[in-house]
């Protein structure tokens, strides 16, 4: 296997050589331009602008934008035209500079253009030039990428006077008339009738000339330009998208190649560096020499080093540009090197030092042909591989290594320690590296690693004269010089800078001086930091101040830089830049801003803002980072246009102002005001405006689409191209701009990016943007969908088109408690189906939760107290040690410690607001902290009464509480409770109670305080001012107030004892509250451990060490009770968020539990790994749940995500059976129990159980599913009215084997092994015949005319009316009736098998054979299963194996499909197009990730697989709908999951999606709410007993008929009517 990112083929002699010379590094074998994946469509567009404003301006609104959707949707690449005049100033048109500029552009357009790249309309001359460089000389094959349009006006000298017309021909005033200008119209003539078609005649040049007819009266009118405008938008467009398709390549294998996507990116910036090295040096020819390979033994690479600006990667640049040509002529031609060049930090994969070094890995593979079976996992292998692949190099294939840069690696892997770096290198290796000489010590690291002092070149600066003479040299190619007056100052500024950037910069300066031009010694600046800002000053005083802020700032604040086209949308949607550029009498649509600054931008800035090819586009970015530097601190050093810019370009990547929608503009002089500029030093600042206007208008900035994949056939949504820009941009800015709503839903909920992430192989980065996400929002929704896509990250990367299948199903049980995740649901829904036809409707897969786990301590009882915080990731926590700590939980990091001064904590407490940590100590004082800064505001001691106390001993604080302002304490065995004011530190006064204070609570507002003591009793103390207002006592006085509730929503007070009985007191009169109810709770005599109020405060659990029990508080009694078993003890019980779970541990267990409330049902039990849970603690604030192991470690849980666990209904047992309803509304499961379970489809929620006497055998429903029919192994029978659960109607007597129902509701076959089976109605129980013959498999026939089955060697049709044989098949001696089936189409054919292998079609109507196939030998030895198609055409005949043999019931041929695993069943759809079915796999990829078997649908008219889903658990049954094409599983653990198929080729596409299961729980949340599971049982008093031959009833009319519910409408047969 050839390594990931290679492409998808080895390399061969067949590859193109520029491929070869890209991927081994023969940089001067590539031309400038040879960038595969960065190509673009340029037009140059070659027009006089006065004749050709209509034209221009229509194709601007109306083909361009086509065009750009055009090449982005079908070729992944950019259409840009280049038309300088539009936009522009009229009066600027003949400015030589602009004209420059044009021919600069047009050289550029001929020369880098993947398509058409130029297009002239003529009418009359002054084009001659641009037409002739075009058109001239040039190969036919080039010029079919041009085009020409010509248009002449008929009768021009008729209409010439008008005045309106002198725009369209040359004209010059005559004596009488108006006359043409004949020396523009010969010019004219030349072009247009020699020139063109000389080019012509020797080519395939496209020239469309057409004549234009004038108005009699009005000329060249508004109408007739109409009309010609609108046949050249058409015929541009055809042309364009035809010379498009004729030479653009699609080149799809870009999106597969990422390994020679990241070396052509270098390779570029290797061209772009070399080209600005401008002479040889010193250091150039040392390095090449080093490159030379050695006799000798191993060598050292060389470091190159140097400080900012001196040179480094232009050195570098250079040498990777002459390496491979210099070694072979150095070693001869038939020398073949290898060079690798890596610019550290120039791409995300060259920052990290695992994807860097296997990037190097695989291109040293490639070139010398070595198998990477896999790529190491783990790090220090990855450098062992490069070690190894070094020695493959030899003196035929030397191999050179250049890293740039290495300070810029990051601390990822701890790269910049280097212990990755090959210090020794075999003899035929080289290896070049650079370094800055102060940062992260890379440099003395090295020297380290490498000691010999000749492998270390340093770059200084140079000598001054050397500097001006190659000043000098650079002036000469251009033809020019300074005086002898204007060196001196060129010299005196040499004197204190010769850093190669500052001579470049001093030569962009000089060479604009004219002779007469007066310098002095501020002409030229003395740092290279001073001249970039000199260099920018000047492009701001040529463009426009405002303009180059923006511009620059947008290129600079760019992840990887930006495209010329998306600078110019984005400049077009920055209404401060067009404000500045625009004058308000050319605002129309489109509202952009010309291309003409964008090329004058780039012109004034040529050699600093270079070209970089990423992918399929060519980026402009900073030369250096020194440009980076200053240009960032020149203009984003203002925090709100920063943020204001970053949510621009933010917006522009989400596509928000694109189709058509238009962006407000406002024109306001006061807006400018936010840039800051005034900070900005610029000398020569030009005064802004006095005039202040504000209009608002609405403009199409014309942006475009941004999908996250340009999408070439909807029918193949496989095949597309990654929109590379937004994925690198996006979410960098959406971070930025603290958008974290768009963060959350335009991205990381959005199933599409997802996707293609992972098709990309992009999976990790997906989960880096979805922690940063997490990191900006905190949302629990983002965390648990990392975790999900890390738990099927092996599945995902093997089948992406699973993926949304896998998120449904893992997404789907918790959706309710993480409602957010509802977006992500509904994106899978919609485009889920385009890759993976299965859709999840009901998941009843486990939720797979791990907990964040922080060790504390060794051991729990070093642990004073926990506490939440406000932060879902923030606990404070105190030891008996004295320390208090506040933790990051997720990160496991220590954010800050308090100590207290060797005091013994007893416990903390946090005020609500968290601003004031309290604390209390053995030396019985109170700590009063700052929480924020931890830092000791006060300290104050607790006093108690001189009588109280405890009795010869010293008496430590009992407990505290903390009110908003207040801090009350208590000491032990005290009456008094002390009262201290939190903000001055005060002691303000004592509560005094009647007995001794065993817990305090305050009112939520902090009004007053509500005091427990001995003997149930409680004082209410007002907290303003000291006052006792009442005191209370509960009858059950014997014990003590264990805790007080209050519930200020409905005014009442609670005081709960130590045995957990409770006492209720309404508190709206303060001063005398009055009891409302005494419960009396003892009973087991087990204490109390922990008490909840439930947030809506109906609620309240009571956990005692042997029960646990739920109190409402509107009736209030006990609703549920729960008891441990005798020798299990409770730790601590909580409530789920909407109070329907409990979540409890048990002494000496590491497991939380989940109870169902209504059930009684323990839902979950999930694993502490860190040893027994000894205390739980809940955060309201973020509904999580704090447990404490015994070895001292923490563990957070989140409450919603486990109470989710207890959303999916099972029954206990696994499902044996399932019926669903003809509605396709309920679906019955049977599990080898007493009990029926009637399932919701559309909820997943057991609505109804139908309870027998005993385990039921068999189930069957009546076409409505309104009734049911049943039997048990009690020899009972029972009809059941299945929307009331009620049992109407039971049969003793027989056992029955097997029932069914008439396909018209009316009657019903009970059959029996032993005595005589029945047929009887159902709506009167009466019975019609006996069967006196044993039926095996029986199934009735369509028209309810017979009953068919088998009894060994015969097929036997027995009459429904009459019980006797009607027809039958006899097999010969020794043959069997192995498996048969009815065919739905054909109502009297039946299909059987025989053990002798053959498959027989036998018509029962006429007691003959149809059709009779043989099958091969041996071919039914493992016969598991068979399928019919209704048609009678397919036999599906499954083996257990991974084969699924199609068997051709008219031909007799059997074409095998081979299966993705061992099959376990398989079901044919009811229209016969699908076949689904159930495998195994035995793959240790699925293993890992838990996989037991998969769910697959194939596509039987292609045999394509449609979609592909895991099943986490086992499965039992497998069910198909008989109308829409619906999948119910049932599994091992009593559960069922629902499925859908939605095939893209189905034109129904029936997406039941929105309607059905779990959906509607997340759209209602009416749904949210558990219905209550109603119980059934069975009549114990039978209606009606069987005897051999008779029935006997209990009742003249057994049921009405009405109950059989639509079987009252259906017509009986006439058979049928004879027997009533």
């Amino acid at each position: 296997m050839w390594p990931t990112g290679a492409g998808t083929r080895p390399p061969c002699p067949r590859e193109s050589a520029l491929r070869r010379a890209a991927i081994s590094g023969n940089v001067q074998a590539l031309p400038p331009n040879h960038v595969p994946t960065g190509r673009s469509v340029r037009v140059f567009i070659c027009a006089n602008p006065d004749e050709t404003e209509a034209e221009r301006n229509a194709l601007k609104e109306h083909v361009y934008p086509k065009l750009r959707d055009f090449c982005r949707e079908n070729y992944g690449i950019e259409f840009q035209v280049v038309d300088l005049y539009w936009g522009v100033d009229p009066e600027e048109w003949d400015n030589p500079d602009l004209q420059r500029l044009r021919m600069k552009l047009l050289e550029e357009c001929l020369k880098t253009s993947a398509g058409p790249c130029f297009v002239g309309e003529m009418n009359r001359g002054s084009l001659e030039d641009e037409l002739d460089f075009a058109l001239g000389k040039q190969t036919p094959a080039f010029l079919r990428k041009c085009v020409c349009y010509i248009r002449k006006i008929a009768a021009f000298e008729r209409f010439a006077k008008l005045p309106e017309m002198a725009r369209y021909m040359d004209t010059v005033p005559g004596p009488e008339r108006v006359m043409r200008n004949q020396e523009a119209h010969e010019r004219l003539l030349k072009v247009r009738d020699e020139f063109i078609p000389t080019v012509v005649a020797a080519s395939k040049l496209r020239v469309y000339s057409s004549v234009t007819h004038c108005d009699m009266k009005l000329g060249y009118s508004q109408e007739v330009e109409s009309h010609y405008v609108e046949g050249l938008c058409k015929q541009f467009y055809e042309d364009m998208v035809d010379i498009i398709q004729a030479t653009v390549q699609q080149n799809l294998d870009a999106e597969t190649e990422p390994l020679y996507d990241e070396l052509l990116q270098h390779t570029s910036l290797c061209q772009t560096h070399a080209a600005l090295y401008q002479h040889r040096s010193e250091p150039l020819d040392g390095v090449l020499d080093y490159l030379l390979p050695a006799q000798g033994g191993r060598m050292s690479p060389l470091v190159v080093h140097g400080g900012p600006c001196t040179g480094k990667t232009l050195l570098l640049a250079e040498v990777a540009r002459q390496a491979y040509s210099w070694l072979q002529t150095e070693m001869g031609p038939e020398t073949d090197p290898v060079v690798i060049v890596r610019f550290i930090g120039s791409t995300q994969v060259s920052m990290d030092l695992r994807t860097l070094l296997q990037s190097i890995c695989e291109q040293i593979a490639i070139n010398y042909r070595c198998l990477i079976h896999f790529l190491p996992t783990k790090i220090q292998e990855m450098r062992e591989l490069l070690v190894n692949l070094l020695a493959e190099a030899s003196f035929h294939r030397p191999l050179v290594i250049i890293l740039d840069a290495l300070e810029q690696l990051s601390d990822a892997e701890e790269a910049r320690k280097l212990w990755w770096f090959p210090a020794h290198l075999p003899r035929t290796v080289r290896v070049v590296v650079s370094t800055l000489p102060n940062k992260h010590g890379i440099l003395q690291k090295l020297r380290h690693l490498i000691h010999d002092e000749g492998r270390y070149v340093e770059l200084i600066q140079r000598d001054r004269k050397v500097c001006s003479q190659t000043l000098k040299q650079q002036l000469l190619r251009v033809r020019r010089k300074v005086t002898s007056g204007q060196q001196i100052y060129v010299n005196e500024a040499l004197a204190k800078c010769t850093l190669p950037m500052f001579v470049n910069l001093i030569y962009r300066e000089v060479v604009h001086w004219r002779s007469h031009k007066d310098v002095d010694d501020r002409s030229l600046c003395s740092t290279v930091h001073e001249s970039i800002e000199k260099l920018f000053y000047s492009v701001e005083n040529k463009l426009g101040q405002r303009f180059v802020f923006r511009a620059l700032g947008y290129i600079t604040m760019a992840k990887a830089g930006l495209t010329e086209l998306e600078l110019e949308d984005i400049l077009s949607l920055d209404n401060i830049v067009l404000g500045d550029v625009i004058v308000a009498s050319y605002l129309k649509n489109p509202l952009r801003i010309s291309y003409d600054l964008i090329a004058r931008i780039r012109e004034e800035l040529e050699g600093y803002l270079v070209e970089r090819q990423v992918r399929n586009v060519t980026l402009m970015v900073w030369a250096n980072r020194h440009l980076h530097l200053i240009a960032q601190k020149l203009y984003l050093s203002n925090e709100e246009d920063v943020h204001q810019m970053h949510s621009l370009l933010a917006e522009y990547f989400l596509g928000a102002w694109s189709g058509g929608r238009k962006k407000i503009f406002t024109y306001d002089n006061n807006h400018f005001t936010s840039l800051n500029i005034s900070h900005h030093k610029n000398p020569h600042q030009q005064p802004s405006h006095e005039k202040t206007s504000s209009d608002k208008y609405s403009y199409d900035r014309q942006t475009p689409e941004q999908p996250w994949v340009f999408q070439c056939n909807l029918l193949e949504p496989d095949i597309f191209f990654v929109n590379h820009r937004k994925m690198t941009e996006l979410v960098y800015h959406l971070s930025r701009s603290g958008r974290t709503d768009d963060l959350m839903f335009g991205v990381i909920m959005n199933f599409s990016w997802l996707y293609t992430m992972i098709k990309i192989g992009q999976f990790e980065k997906a989960l880096t943007d979805i922690d940063l996400a997490y990191s900006y929002s905190q949302e629990k929704e983002l965390k648990f969908l990392a975790t999900t896509l890390r738990s099927v990250k092996l599945k995902v990367m093997k089948s992406p088109a699973s993926l949304s299948a896998e998120l449904q199903q893992r997404l789907l049980p918790v959706v309710t408690s993480l409602p957010k995740l509802r977006h992500l649901l509904l994106e899978c829904d919609k485009d889920g189906p385009k890759y993976c036809s299965i859709v999840p409707l009901h998941s009843s897969m486990d939720v797979t939760y791990s907990p964040e786990r922080l060790p504390l301590c060794s051991s729990y009882m070093q642990i004073v107290e926990i506490l939440p915080t406000l932060a879902p990731n923030i606990v404070l926590v105190a030891l008996e040690d004295g320390s208090i700590s506040t933790w990051d939980v997720e990160s496991r990091q220590l954010l800050r410690q308090i100590d207290t001064a060797r005091s013994v904590v007893l416990g903390i407490r946090l005020t609500t607001d968290e601003k004031y940590l309290v604390v209390a100590t053995t030396k019985n004082t109170l700590l009063i902290y700052d929480n924020h800064k931890s830092c000791l505001l006060s300290e104050v001691e607790i006093k108690g009464s001189k009588h109280g106390g405890v009795a010869g001993d010293v008496a430590f604080i009992n407990g505290f509480t903390l009110s908003s302002h207040h801090a009350l304490a208590w000491l032990e065995a005290s009456k008094e409770v002390n009262v201290i004011d939190l903000l001055y530190g005060w002691p303000l006064y004592q509560f005094h109670c009647w007995y001794e204070v065993t817990c305090v609570q305050c009112s939520p507002d902090g009004m007053y305080a509500f005091c427990g003591q001995y003997l149930n009793s409680a004082t209410i103390f007002h907290l303003g001012n000291g006052d006792k207002l009442a005191t209370v006592t509960s009858e059950f006085s014997g014990g003590f107030v264990k805790s007080i509730l209050v519930l200020d929503t409905i005014n009442q007070m609670v005081m709960v004892d130590n045995e957990g009985s409770l006492s209720v007191w309404n508190t709206k009169d303060i001063n005398n509250p009055r009891l409302m109810e005494d419960y009396d709770c003892r009973g087991d005599e087990s204490e109390v451990v922990s008490i909840e109020l439930s947030e809506d405060q109906r609620s309240i659990l009571i956990c005692k060490s042997m029960s646990i029990e739920v109190l409402d508080t509107k009736l209030w009694k006990m609703v549920e009770k729960f008891k441990a078993k005798r020798t299990e003890l409770f730790v601590a019980a909580v409530l789920s968020k909407n109070g329907q779970s409990i979540v409890a541990s048990m002494e000496n267990t590491s497991s939380i539990f989940v109870w169902r409330r209504d059930s009684g049902q323990c839902m979950a039990s999930l694993i502490e790994i860190s040893g027994a849970i000894v205390k739980l603690i809940k955060s309201t604030h973020h509904n999580l749940l704090l447990s404490v192991a015994s070895s001292g470690v923490l563990s957070v849980w989140d409450i919603d995500i486990i109470t989710a666990m207890s959303n999916i209904d099972k029954t206990g047992k696994k499902i044996q059976t399932l019926q669903l309803s003809g509605r396709e509304d309920y679906v019955f499961t049977m599990d080898g129990s007493e009990a029926i379970h009637k399932w919701n489809f559309n909820t997943g929620f057991i609505e109804t159980i139908f309870k027998h006497e005993g385990i039921v055998e068999n189930c069957v429903l009546t076409s409505s599913g309104d009734l049911m029919v049943t039997s048990d192994d009690k020899c009972c029978q029972y009809i059941w009215q299945t929307g009331t659960g009620e049992n109407i109607f039971r049969i003793n007597g027989q056992r029955i084997s097997q029932l069914l129902i008439t396909h018209n509701d009316q009657f019903v076959v009970s059959l029996c092994e032993q005595n005589a089976s029945r047929v009887w109605r159902l709506a009167t129980g009466h019975k019609v015949c006996n069967i006196l013959v044993t039926l095996q498999n029986a199934l009735i026939t369509t028209a309810n005319t017979f009953l068919v089955g088998t009894t060994k060697n015969k097929l036997l049709a027995v009459s429904l009316w009459s019980g006797s044989v009607s027809k039958k098949f006899v097999c010969d001696d020794g043959i069997t009736i192995i498996n048969f089936k009815l065919i739905p189409d054909c109502p009297d054919c039946v299909v059987f098998i025989t053990s002798t292998e053959t498959v027989f079609i036998w018509s029962v109507a006429d007691e003959s054979v149809c059709r009779r196939v043989q099958l091969p030998t041996n071919f039914l030895k493992n016969l598991e299963d068979f399928q019919i198609s209704p048609n009678g055409k397919l036999g599906i005949v499954s083996k257990g194996d991974e084969n699924i043999n199609v068997l051709d019931l008219h031909s007799g041929k059997l074409r095998l499909v081979h299966a993705s695993g061992m099959i376990w069943r398989q079901k044919l759809s009811r229209d016969g197009r699908y076949l689904v079915y159930i495998c195994f796999h035995n793959s240790d990829e699925d293993d890992e990730a838990g996989v037991v078997s998969n769910l697959i649908v194939m596509r039987l008219a292609d045999g394509k697989s449609i979609g592909t889903c895991s099943l986490y658990k086992t499965p039992t049954y497998l069910c198909l709908s008989q109308r829409a094409l619906n999948i119910i599983i049932g599994f091992e653990d009593g559960s069922i999951g629902t499925y859908t198929v939605v095939d893209r080729v189905d034109a129904a596409l029936k997406i039941k999606i929105a309607t059905s299961n779990s959906r509607q729980i997340v759209n209602n949340a009416s749904q949210k709410v558990r219905p209550k599971c109603g119980n059934h049982s069975f009549k114990t008093i039978a209606d009606c007993i069987w005897r051999e031959s008779t029935e006997i009833f209990s009742r003249d009319s057994p049921i009405n008929v009405s109950d059989s519910g639509e079987a009252e409408t259906i017509a009986p047969s006439k058979k049928s009517e004879l027997l009533q």
